[in-house]
């Protein structure tokens, strides 16, 4: 417990950060203090030049310092969209390594997580990944632990996958710092609930349905366990019927009362999700796009694409990249 000490966190914000996530790891700090009467938390906004940076919502924030001047941070927070790039990558990324190495404490809120991957701090540390980017994560650095976790704490890396997992972070920070009672307290003060991030798996929404994936029967979910294993190497609906024990039939029928589709649709739209994660946060081309869902022709990718979403993969990423060249951001942005 940090009882009594001045913990200093830098928020390093980026062109098209999620607002909502920078709110959600602030508000619990400035309530912690009120709570405990102490300054027990500081926080500085940074961004990489010293320039005002706009959110993902078109609001300008004022940073604090430039990246270059920070010194004596004990956290560092990334918060950006999947897209978001350093505009002097090598003295950033260069910056980011030396702040670690003299013992800073490394996090990102959602799409953060991509330039401090780029950055090679996540490297042999576990990393929260929302699922709206689970597939453009595994496609660029296949070679880093990922979690569908809320948050990942693994030493001195620490990462959540949005808004309310930061929210969870700060709890956590909290927590740590004040104990207990005082994390509760800020918990109730937002009416948040009392759950603790680690440990604990993202809620996602099934394909075109209003449940999430939890609220399913037990032998969906674990068909749909088995097709979310499946994205670049196709399996059969019959198979996945016989490896959780039913027929065809009953499969169907369960999947038609409890998603509103069938297995077969169920999966290609889990399938087009996650092309369309690679579509807009990949540079990929669609021919490994759609090797990548498991399609070996570009054609029937951009057929069942547009079924799906209604527009081909193409179009949908020229609108996504005109969006990025006139207002320096990502869509979702979580």
């Amino acid at each position: 417990m940090h009882m009594g000490k001045n913990i200093k966190i830098g928020i390093l914000i980026l062109p098209g950060f999620p607002m909502a996530c920078l709110t959600s790891m602030i508000e619990p700090m400035r309530a912690a203090n009120e709570i405990s009467e102490t300054d027990t938390f500081s926080w500085k906004l940074i961004s990489e030049s010293g320039a005002r940076v706009r959110s993902s919502a078109a609001v300008w924030f004022e940073p604090d310092l430039a990246l270059s001047d920070v010194e004596d941070l004990h956290h560092l927070y990334l918060l950006s969209a999947p897209s978001s790039t350093f505009d002097a990558p090598v003295a950033s990324n260069g910056k980011l390594r030396k702040l670690e190495r003299h013992g800073m404490m490394m996090g990102a809120i959602s799409g953060g997580i991509f330039p401090l991957a780029r950055s090679g701090l996540l490297h042999n540390h576990m990393t929260s990944v929302h699922w709206c980017y689970a597939a453009a994560f595994e496609a660029e650095f296949p070679e880093l632990d990922k979690t569908d976790e809320v948050i990942a704490l693994d030493r001195r890396r620490a990462t959540a996958s949005g808004a309310a997992a930061a929210f969870e972070l700060a709890l956590h920070m909290i927590e740590d710092a004040l104990g207990p009672e005082v994390a509760t307290e800020v918990a109730c003060w937002f009416q948040h609930p009392l759950v603790r991030g680690e440990g604990v798996t993202q809620k996602v929404p099934t394909a075109n349905s209003v449940s999430t994936d939890d609220m399913l029967p037990q032998v969906v979910q674990d068909a749909v366990v088995l097709f979310n294993n499946h994205i670049e190497d196709p399996i059969n609906v019959a198979d996945v019927a016989d490896a959780i024990g039913m027929s065809v039939r009953q499969l169907e029928r369960m999947f038609k009362k409890s998603t509103g589709q069938s297995p077969h649709h169920y999966y290609r739209a889990v399938r087009m999700k996650a092309a369309r994660q690679l579509v807009l946060y990949s540079k990929d081309s669609m021919k490994d796009i759609a090797l990548a869902v498991g399609y070996a022709s570009t054609a029937t990718l951009s057929q069942n694409y547009e079924d799906v979403f209604g527009v081909r993969p193409t179009i949908d990423r020229e609108k996504i990249n005109l969006f990025r060249v006139r207002d320096n951001a990502a869509v979702p942005s979580i």
